[in-house]
């Protein structure tokens, strides 16, 4: 029997994967979603937005995509599928709309207690644990440079189109990830004078090989993920070559494990077919004069920066988190922030490929946290930190992040067949360092 009552924040993918996951394991789970509707920045994604991982890997566990859908599908359909299983797993009904979480508190040492949650609406309720899932996409970084720039700027995650975006004619996109690559080819399908600024080296890998997604050939999955990275690295050359041959920066290695993941081929395209310009990183704006650090100097009517986002979370005092380059320090398959207890996460990691599958995963792996703190309330998070080393990265290789689920997920499985049907007399983090 569940005793405790809990709180997801955001009802967006991952906001969803975590609802219907703890609701069917039991739990008394309220979900509170500052907008009026599921689906997170699926709403608001620019139109060409499409997935870069293929349609039958990409659902949520038990609830595919529909077999009409194509192989990589667009940004409207995934924001149709999301409503749709929010729909078959009557999700909406369990979400507050409209409720803006301001402020958590912990309760007792670090929130062992349970946390203290603030809404907009001046309201103030109390749960023995929370569940973060309010996305790292929504923060938009822009980085600073000498000098000021006279025309239009947009953040991707505030492009929509270039009808709407685009202020006359030359364009420069900042940033060559997934959403560069986008953002440059819509631009440069609507006729602009189209550039994009790379500072460092990446590798650009296609969609699909011999007409397959790339994570679909059966030849790599019968290989262990060493000797896949090679194979891939070399069915990569031979496919698009490498991004010298497009005038592009070489990368520092081209081990794919190390470079950031850009799985885009068409880029390269343009690039050969003379619609977009490869420039080096910026050093200075003066007026519509963009000046680069080779010396080159482009006039520019519109910049578009594809640049990131910060993982923020405004609702969290910084003083609590331990972070390291921004982004809060975290254990156990990336669900436990360092220092703090009962609080969760979902969706703060980004193993490469399928995302939507990471958040049921890590949701199924909370729910274990909370059977085991409800047994024994124990410190999960100071736990699992005095064995492991703290993962400061989103985006990360998914072998090493499966790894770490599997381990995480066999040791709460040992905690639990050993963890008493009753709260334990002797105190909490006594009993959890010895778990």
């Amino acid at each position: 029997m569940r005793t405790g009552r809990y709180c997801v924040i955001g009802a967006g993918a991952a906001g969803l994967g975590a609802l219907q996951v703890l609701r069917d394991e039991g739990f008394e789970v309220d979900c509170l979603e500052r907008s009026d509707r599921v689906g997170g920045h699926w709403h608001t994604d620019y139109d060409c937005l499409h997935l870069i991982t293929p349609r039958d890997s990409s659902g949520f566990e038990g609830f595919p995509m529909p077999a009409e859908y194509p192989l990589f599908p667009s940004r409207d359909q995934m924001r149709a599928y999301l409503r749709s299983f929010a729909a078959h797993h009557d999700l909406e009904a369990e979400v507050e709309f409209g409720t803006e979480v301001t402020a958590l508190e912990p309760l007792g040492d670090a929130g062992l207690a349970g946390w203290e949650v603030r809404t907009a609406d001046g309201q103030s309720r109390t749960y023995d644990g929370v569940v973060v899932a309010n996305g790292h996409l929504w923060d938009p970084f822009v980085p600073e440079y000498p000098g000021a720039f006279a025309g239009r700027v947009v953040h991707s995650g505030r492009y929509r189109n270039a009808a709407a975006d685009i202020d006359g004619r030359r364009v420069l996109v900042v940033g060559a990830g997934n959403s560069g690559c986008d953002l440059a080819v819509d631009a440069a399908q609507a006729g602009c004078e189209t550039a994009v600024s790379v500072r460092h080296g990446l590798v650009f890998q296609p969609k699909t090989l011999f007409g397959r997604p790339r994570s679909e050939l059966p030849l790599l999955a019968r290989l262990p993920v060493r000797l896949q990275e090679r194979v891939m690295r070399h069915l990569i050359d031979v496919a698009v070559g490498r991004p010298e041959r497009y005038g592009l920066p070489a990368p520092a290695t081209r081990n794919l494990h190390e470079n950031r993941p850009v799985v885009n081929a068409q880029l390269l395209h343009f690039i050969h077919h003379g619609r977009i310009d490869v420039c080096p990183g910026i050093e200075r704006f003066d007026g519509h004069e963009v000046h680069f650090t080779d010396g080159t100097v482009r006039t520019v009517d519109t910049i578009l920066f594809a640049t990131g986002f910060r993982a923020t979370l405004p609702f969290l005092d910084p003083a609590l988190l331990e972070r390291a380059d921004g982004v809060p320090l975290r254990v156990a398959g990336m669900t436990l922030p360092v220092g703090l207890e009962r609080l969760f996460f979902v969706g703060l990691a980004a193993p490469r490929g399928p995302q939507v599958p990471v958040y049921s995963a890590q949701a199924r792996l909370i729910a274990k946290f909370l059977t085991v703190q409800e047994r024994a309330p124990l410190a999960l998070s100071a736990l699992f930190a005095a064995k492991a080393r703290p993962e400061a990265r989103i985006d990360i290789p998914r072998h090493l992040w499966q790894r770490d689920m599997d381990a995480t997920h066999r040791r709460i499985d040992r905690i639990l067949r050993r963890a008493p049907a009753a709260a334990p007399t002797r105190p909490t983090r006594d009993l959890a360092l010895h778990g």
